[in-house]
């Protein structure tokens, strides 16, 4: 039978040789908090070197060259494409949100592709990617307008396109025949 060691008395102090060998308390925490430490300065240094060379935050510039209204082939056809060259020269996204005009209701269109047959969809917004100039057509994310009476080859149509950083851009577009 072995002799069991007396338990150690409540409250007794340890003796001088194992305080001096267990580590300070301080220290264990000081190791389990360096490595979300050396991850945080690391993501701090990346951001600066990227706001530095200017890649940071940078908004979108948004401009909206002149439109063209295709004219519709017969007088009863209500809706017709409207096309806009929109660049964004900025370092961010946009997104163009909503499209108003007095001539009628607009909305965004684009195609949709299916066993080698396109239709029309209705899509909610259309992304001008940061440094690149969206080209509308018929073959592209594009407006649909909806005209409230007939329009006329050559008329001036306004329009008011909403982005979500760029806000209200005015723009004028020209009806014109499709075969333009």
């Amino acid at each position: 039978m072995s002799v069991a060691e007396p338990a150690p008395e409540t409250g007794a102090r340890p003796s001088a040789e194992a305080a001096a060998a267990a580590p300070p308390p301080w220290r264990s925490a000081a190791r389990a908090g360096l490595p979300p430490l050396a991850a945080g300065l690391l993501t701090l240094a990346c951001l600066t070197a990227w706001a530095a060379a200017g890649q940071a935050g940078s908004p979108a510039e948004v401009t909206v060259g002149q439109g063209t209204v295709f004219l519709p082939v017969l007088d009863t056809q209500p809706t017709t494409g409207v096309f806009f060259d929109i660049g964004n020269t900025g370092g961010s996204d946009d997104e163009l949100l909503a499209v108003r005009t007095e001539r009628g209701e607009a909305m965004f269109a684009d195609r949709e592709l299916t066993t080698g047959a396109g239709r029309m969809i209705m899509i909610p917004r259309i992304t001008v990617a940061a440094g690149t100039t969206l080209e509308m057509s018929p073959f592209t994310p594009n407006v649909m307008l909806s005209v409230d009476r007939p329009l006329t080859n050559g008329e001036r149509v306004d329009f008011v396109l909403t982005f979500r950083q760029a806000g209200e851009v005015p723009a004028t577009a020209v009806v014109v025949p499709p075969s333009s």
